[in-house]
């Protein structure tokens, strides 16, 4: 019987359409090739629709989104929407009632790309965040005081919960023991400042750890995590962390993995639908010109395939990825690769689809 799964496909904003085919014609070549179908539905979702009709996500849309396995985003974000509309009304709103309660990015240096990172090479640079995604800073809790005149208070809350915290870092335990790398797991906190969130996460952390003796742990700052991602990458094999901190370290992860580009993460709930994006965003300047480097919304249908447990294509299509990177592209900048963006997006199809 062949198993059928329904993909939600929000193309979004920008240059997320023209990334978002490429990707889709990946998945349908690996779809084909190991005997499964995708079927795609697609989604009106972003910039030009909220400028058209005001509507952002809707919560009819919504409901259609929970009964997906899952969805495929380009970008969000349009030059004529004020900041923050978009981000809260779209993509904030999915993934906080969707409950995505996992940012999972993994820091993967291919074979082909360069670092900015003197004398680091693939075997140094390899590993995984999982951020929380639902709560902290993110959560939306604050408010101002007296606002627009000269005493004005603003006041943006930390919220982070037992069952928040701990559902998080249990996924990266069990991604660790799973990933079957180092088996190591990083707690990366403030705890000598943010005495209160971080002692939470610390005593939990702790706590959990003694159900995985084969996982190694440790704990740093966030600071000193940013420091040893530029001189030691390959201390890390994952990193769990909060919402924001989670944010910050996985842009210094995109840029030592060779740019954004490349950079591919997943938005999860295990067991329910979970959504899957390239991180660049929506690169307006380039839209409409067939430029744009298409890799990091491929690997991101890559995540999406591992996430359906469907691992011989999601593995097919990252070696399909590694072969383009090391044998036919210039350059990952856009416009600078040697192929435009709809070919890119063919030589990954042909080398799925031709293994040899």
């Amino acid at each position: 019987m062949t198993m059928n799964y329904d993909i939600a496909v929000v193309p979004g904003d920008g240059t997320g359409p023209e990334v978002v085919r490429e990707g889709l014609k990946v998945l349908a070549a690996a779809a084909d090739r190991f005997g499964f179908e995708l079927n795609f539905h697609t989604y009106n979702l972003g910039g030009e629709r909220y400028l058209e009709t005001g509507e952002l996500l809707t919560d009819t849309v919504l409901d259609e989104l929970r009964g997906m396995r899952a969805i495929y985003l380009g970008a969000i974000g349009h030059p004529d929407v004020k900041p923050g509309i978009l981000e809260t009304g779209i993509l904030l709103k999915m993934r906080f009632e969707l409950d995505l309660y996992v940012n999972l990015r993994p820091i993967v240096l291919y074979p082909g790309v360069e670092s900015p990172l003197a004398d680091k090479g693939p075997d140094d640079i390899d590993f995984v965040v999982v951020r929380e995604n639902t709560e902290g800073l993110y959560a939306g809790s604050g408010g101002f005081l007296r606002k627009g005149t000269p005493h004005e208070v603003a006041v943006q809350e930390s919220i982070n919960t037992r069952h928040g915290v701990e559902r998080c870092l249990r996924f990266a335990f069990d991604y660790t023991r799973n990933r079957g790398r180092r088996k190591k797991l990083t707690l990366c906190g403030k705890t000598n400042v943010l005495t209160y969130a971080f002692d939470l996460w610390q005593r939990v952390f702790n706590e959990v750890a003694t159900e995985y003796p084969d996982v190694e742990t440790d704990y740093a700052h966030v600071d000193a995590i940013c420091m040893w991602m530029v001189k030691n990458p390959e201390w890390f094999d994952v990193i769990v962390t909060d919402n924001m901190f989670g944010d910050i370290i996985t842009d210094l992860g995109a840029m030592i993995q060779g740019g954004m580009g490349l950079a591919a993460g997943g938005n999860i709930h295990p067991g329910q639908v979970s959504m899957f994006e390239p991180i660049g965003g929506s690169a307006p300047k380039y839209t409409g010109q067939n430029i744009i480097n298409p890799l990091a919304a491929i690997s991101a249908g890559q995540m999406m395939l591992a996430e359906l447990e469907r691992h011989d294509a999601a593995a097919a299509v990252e070696s399909a990825v590694k072969r383009v990177i090391l044998n036919d592209v210039k350059s990952l900048a856009a416009g600078r690769m040697g192929h435009s963006t709809s070919e890119i997006g063919d030589l990954v199809v042909k080398y799925v689809m031709d293994p040899s």
